[in-house]
């Protein structure tokens, strides 16, 4: 199938539907994907995106509608049936082994001979690697390595298993702005090679640096495609929102700011007895939001749960909050969850694995909402009104897409499961502070270098195998 301007059309969605409950997460959507073509799919959190490309991948079966994959009508019921169509997708969390190499994972599960020739396969796996400049130990274990390691593991197992489709979903999402332009070298290569990707993103300035086109979703409907170079970041937000939205950010300065919480000399071992937090020292003001930033494994879930009475600290460490009214000076270290809020703190934790540490997947946000108040229940009873009236006003204030507020939270999207804007931005590296910065005057690249330690225009490599942990983010 071509088009009038002689580009080879790939992928041909027509009229797809997808719905969860009442809630149309894809309706009626139709549009294309080129051979050869970087396209972007650019909507905000909650527009539909992964759902839609997660039907091409297989994960999802369309409610209604048909896929076309070279001009042919395909049923694709089962990542294995997009393999089949040479579709593959490098989905947010990896999905590797962590005690497999990189080239273990790769070959992992394909069919084959019982005995394999590990030299022949290393070889044709190089091919892979050298052809597109990716940059990889293949021998390396998967736990030694760094977020963007795993993610480059990935992309390479989806080539080498034949994919000439490949869908990214926010791949720059746990990369540092380094790790990004070393990301969109090796995609430029593929679409070189003659390969199509798709890019699920909300990121603007990355969708003008990178793609060809970009396709635009909002509230599960296709509002249309432009050609990147006619595109601008006004117009783009104008599609993704449906309105003229203002871009620059009218950010006040704090007012009234006040010490809250001193960290001194924190320090905190992993699950592995390695030091996770070594050393940190800062102040957490009232009046400000503070950003804590670092690549996955530089500490930041092993210093919000110290903060929040989760997470043992090591003898000579101290987290001393100072009550707003008083002055008087408590000390946290050593209190766990209720004991803090006994002491008539206000202080909540949102962790980074939202459903399995903060939320119960299985029930709606009202029975996470009685969770919270379970313990102001009369015996065996709660009362369901007020977290019912909650979860509702929640689900109003913050548009929350969902069907009900009964629906399970395991079945919204990431986007409507979080959202901020910092004043102070402190920055981690291998769990030490490696810059606390004004977020109104530094750049993402300076931040980006604080992450990792770059400095000018020698680059050192850290080793980050003893920091990482399974369930890493930024």
């Amino acid at each position: 199938m071509s088009t009038p301007d002689s580009r080879e059309v790939a992928v041909s969605l027509r009229n797809v539907t997808k719905t969860f409950g009442s809630v149309k997460a894809n309706n009626n959507i139709s549009m294309d994907i080129y051979h050869g073509e970087i396209l972007s799919l650019l909507g905000e959190n909650g527009s539909g995106k992964t759902t839609l490309m997660n039907m091409l991948a297989g994960i999802y079966a369309p409610d209604g509608g048909q896929i076309f994959v070279d001009g042919e009508e395909a049923v694709i019921r089962s990542p294995q049936d997009a393999f089949d169509y040479q579709i593959g997708m490098i989905h947010q969390h990896f999905k590797l082994v962590d005690v497999f190499s990189a080239a273990e994972n790769i070959i992992l599960g394909m069919p084959g001979k019982l005995k394999l020739d590990k030299k022949e396969i290393l070889k044709d796996i190089r091919e892979t690697v050298d052809r597109y400049g990716f940059e990889i130990d293949l021998n390396k274990k998967i736990y030694e390595m760094s977020v963007s390691e795993k993610q480059t593991v990935e992309i390479i197992k989806v080539l080498y298993r034949g994919a000439k489709i490949l869908i990214l979903d926010e791949p720059t999402a746990v990369l540092t702005p380094q790790e990004t332009e070393k990301l969109f070298f090796v995609l430029r290569a593929m679409k070189d090679h003659g390969r199509t990707i798709v890019i699920i993103t909300h990121k603007l300035q990355e969708v003008l640096e990178l793609s060809d086109r970009v396709a635009v979703l909002r509230k599960g409907e296709y509002v249309g495609v432009v050609d990147t170079k006619d595109a601008t970041e006004s117009s783009l937000t104008e599609m993704m929102v449906g309105k003229k939205v203002e871009l620059n950010i009218d950010r006040t300065d704090p007012v009234d700011v006040k010490d809250l919480v001193r960290i001194e000399h924190l320090t905190c071992l992993n699950k592995y007895g390695i030091k996770a937090l070594d050393d940190v020292t800062f102040t957490i003001r009232g009046g400000e939001i503070l950003g804590i930033a670092g690549i996955a494994g530089a500490g930041q879930k092993e210093l919000l749960e110290a903060i929040a009475g989760l997470q043992k600290a090591e003898p000579g460490s101290s987290i001393m909050y100072r009550a707003i009214d008083n002055n008087d000076e408590i000390q946290l270290l050593g209190k766990d969850v209720n004991d803090i809020k006994n002491l008539g703190i206000s202080l909540a934790f949102v962790p980074e694995d939202r459903l399995g540490m903060g939320l119960v997947g299985n029930m709606g946000m009202v029975g996470n909402m009685l969770l919270r108040s379970y313990n102001e229940g009369r015996g065996i009873f709660t009362r369901e009104k007020e977290p019912r009236e909650l979860a509702e006003e929640i689900r109003d204030k913050l548009e929350v897409s969902t069907p009900n507020v009964y629906t399970p939270v395991r079945k919204l999207s990431g986007g409507n499961v979080q959202k901020v804007l910092c004043d102070r931005i402190l920055v981690l590296c291998e769990g030490k502070v490696s810059g606390l910065v004004d977020a109104r005057t530094t750049t993402k690249e300076q931040l980006g270098l604080l992450m990792t330690k770059y400095s000018g225009d020698h680059i050192a490599k850290i080793d980050v195998t003893k920091l990482m942990d399974d369930e890493g983010g930024i």
